[in-house]
């Protein structure tokens, strides 16, 4: 089935109509990104948007074409956090009342969020999809109208607001890297691009454990992943929507994916260098400027699409990336099990400048002789230098030390 794809009138229509009530987010410039990679990197901040994404540019242009006979009936959506929300505060813009579906798991602060806006929610089933459809029982009960996150043609239209905000911000940007889910954000600019900047590279960013894309663009239509296994819960999408596979397909120069290490490493870097709190999701087109071999032209804008993350989330995803970033060394040593044993071991290491967050300390391992002892420490690093110079001096020093922590968690 031939999808229709968004057109320039389409595009302008869905930005004129969104510019009295979306926020024009700012762009930032990246030294440390621009460093990196040899080229002017800015952010595109739509962590700061209204409901902390970009999802209430193609909700409220959906909502805002439907007509009086179906703003009348309600609308209806599911979601586990920032298609919610979006939906929840375009209707209530539009004074349409909006009824939400999310998984039973969903985090609490994107449910409490999502009723702040005005949203009806329905915690529903144990998955999205479950949710999903008890929203479409909902809406053939009720006369509701779906409002699907990504798969309709309004929605790409209000995405693509974006991407003419970046052409009048950085005017010669020459590549757009964008996080990749169901498609609507990254086909909404790569249409834009076409529209009025074709010379602009479009990039999709997808991470590895959900990657339905580059399979679904070889096979030439969607196909379902095989599995969706990622901390970036905003773009665990394991099938593309066929409205933005029109889009992508034509339009987008490449998708390319990125490692769960290579996603807590960006927002780690977008907190501690830009001052930026992004989800994993919105930390993706970072991610692959960080690790992914591009043959990119710059300047260069990358996309922060999202800063919605449980607290509890963040806490793991900050520890993950410290991990791999090599600010945390997790070392087994065995040593002599006698008075003093311990406090040279930790001397050692406190004469590195490292610090030690955590001792654990057992008798009872099989290999051990009668005379020694295991000891588990957790160390603070500045970095991999400083983690390996650690590791030197416990050799030097003749101690049997090994690393623990080459498989984050």
């Amino acid at each position: 089935m031939n999808h229709a794809l968004v057109t320039r009138d389409e595009i302008i229509a869905a930005f004129e109509r969104l510019a009295t009530v979306i926020r024009e987010t700012p762009v930032l410039a990246s030294r440390v990104l621009s460093e990196r990679t040899g080229r002017q990197v800015w952010l595109k901040c739509e962590n700061l948007q209204r409901t902390g994404s970009f999802k209430p540019r193609g909700a409220y242009n959906r909502i805002a074409n439907l007509d009086p006979a179906q703003r009348a009936q309600g609308v209806v959506a599911a979601s586990a956090g920032n298609h919610a929300q979006g939906v929840a505060w375009a209707a209530g813009a539009l004074g349409i009342e909006a009824t939400v579906f999310m998984p039973e798991n969903a985090a609490l602060p994107k449910v409490v969020a999502t009723k702040a806006y005005g949203g009806r929610v329905h915690l529903s089933g144990a998955t999205l999809a479950e949710a999903l459809e008890a929203a479409a029982d909902f809406a053939a009960e009720t006369g509701a109208v779906l409002i699907h996150p990504f798969d309709h043609i309004d929605v790409v239209a209000g995405q693509a607001g974006v991407g003419i905000e970046i052409l009048r911000q950085i005017p010669d940007v020459a590549t757009i890297l964008v996080p990749t889910g169901g498609g609507g954000l990254v086909a909404g600019i790569a249409a834009a691009m076409h529209h009025l900047a074709p010379q602009v590279r479009v990039i999709g960013v997808q991470a590895e454990g959900a990657a339905a894309w580059p399979a679904s663009l070889s096979a030439g239509e969607p196909v379902r992943a095989q599995s969706v296994s990622t901390m970036a819960d905003g773009i665990a999408v394991p099938l593309p929507g066929r409205v933005p596979f029109a889009a992508v397909q034509a339009y987008v120069d490449t998708i390319v994916t990125v490692s769960e290490e290579a996603l807590s490493g960006a927002l780690l870097l977008c907190l501690e260098r830009a001052k930026m709190l992004v989800e994993p999701a919105g930390a993706a087109a970072v991610a692959a400027l960080m690790t992914a071999e591009l043959d990119i032209r710059g300047p260069v804008c990358a996309v922060l699409s999202g800063g919605n993350i449980d607290p509890l989330v963040l806490t793991h995803v900050m520890n993950h990336g410290l991990r791999a970033a090599g600010r945390y060394l997790v070392v087994k040593a065995v040593i002599a099990d006698r008075p003093g044993g311990l406090s040279g071991l930790l001397n050692i290491v406190s004469a590195g400048g490292a610090s030690v967050l955590d001792v654990v300390h057992r008798r009872t391992a099989p290999t051990l002789g009668l005379d020694e002892v295991e000891v588990m420490l957790t160390v603070e690093t500045r970095g991999s230098a400083h983690r390996e110079a650690v590791l030197a001096a416990l050799a030097e020093a003749g101690v049997r030390a090994t690393v623990e922590d080459d498989r984050v968690s």
